[in-house]
């Protein structure tokens, strides 16, 4: 399943949980409103309570609100239940990422990038982060910031925790996650390079999309083997495959989940490979009106606009 989160064109809020099905756009509460109420089971305050409308509450109860999700869908397909349903084109698609979640991200991960970056092949996994003012939607613009002339794109795997995750092995890793998405870890070189710190050119307002979905993970059982291709209107900047990762995902959950506590609905950005703006000769960075799109195997395609 492909789930989202959505909010209806010309409307605010923050959005409910959907389930993308063919062009249209499943609520999952309101589809589990009507399959309990079909059981005869209450409805209204059950469906808050077992499968919520927000991103928060429903990311927050893990594994267990994607196999509802899947009881709802299977419901509401077999019986016809339109009124749950929402025209693709009349809903805007959000982040798939709970507010206040961690967005753990992790430098220098494929050996080809390293090389390009004229760096070394680390001895531990490079830890990073991304704070919730830097997070935008799959259908909003990067946002240039006047602060940087190097503004600099990097395609990546990012997974979503569905398992509260501590100390765990690599062997039970993957059954800690949740789904998988596509995340840019947008990047402004010339402050993430100007101290030896990076998170100054790592987190800058409005610079880094996520999505457009969350694959779950029964979809996705092995994710060491997909293609990952990065375009900058419209020209391949970037081709690589998972299976070159230095640290695989599962070694990245053991050693981050060994410091750092995992909750339901956190985001792990998994590194980018090589053909970044920066490396190339001359280097290219991005700038107002360039086009980008990320495209990994199984998983989707990410495309955002860059504006001043």
């Amino acid at each position: 399943m492909k789930i989202v989160l959505y909010q209806p064109n010309h409307t605010f809020g923050q959005g409910r949980v959907g389930v993308l099905y063919k062009d249209w756009v499943v609520d999952v509460n309101e589809a589990y409103r009507s399959l309990l109420t079909y059981q005869k089971e209450a409805g209204s305050l059950r469906a808050d309570q077992l499968l919520p409308a927000s991103a928060g509450d429903y990311l927050t109860l893990g594994k267990i609100a994607v196999e509802r999700t899947k009881d709802a869908l299977s419901y509401v397909i077999d019986h016809g239940i339109n009124e749950v349903m929402l025209d693709r084109k009349q809903v805007t698609l959000k982040a798939p990422l709970k507010p206040g979640a961690k967005v753990i991200c992790v430098g220098k991960n494929y050996r080809n990038h390293v090389s390009e970056m004229k760096s070394n092949i680390p001895d531990y996994p490079v830890l990073f982060a991304k704070f919730p003012n830097a997070i935008i939607g799959p259908e909003e613009d990067i946002v240039k910031s006047s602060q940087t002339n190097k503004l600099d794109y990097e395609g990546e795997l990012a997974l979503v925790i569905g398992e509260e995750a501590s100390h765990i092995t690599q062997s039970e890793a993957l059954n800690y996650v949740a789904g998988y998405t596509i995340g840019n870890d947008i990047s402004a070189r010339d402050l993430q390079n100007r101290t030896l710190q990076w998170l100054q050119g790592k987190t800058l307002d409005h610079s880094t999309p996520i999505g457009p979905w969350m694959v779950t993970s029964d979809e996705l059982p092995d994710p060491s083997h997909l293609d990952i291709q990065t375009f900058v209107n419209g020209e391949k900047r970037q081709w690589s495959n998972t299976k070159h990762l230095i640290f695989t995902i599962p070694y990245l959950l053991e050693f981050i989940s060994s410091l750092i506590t995992l909750q339901p609905g956190d985001i792990v950005f998994t590194g980018t490979p090589d053909g970044v703006g920066m490396a190339m000769d001359p280097p290219q960075y991005l700038q107002h009106g360039d086009y980008i799109k990320i495209e990994i195997e199984k998983v989707g395609v990410l495309e955002n606009n860059v504006r001043q």
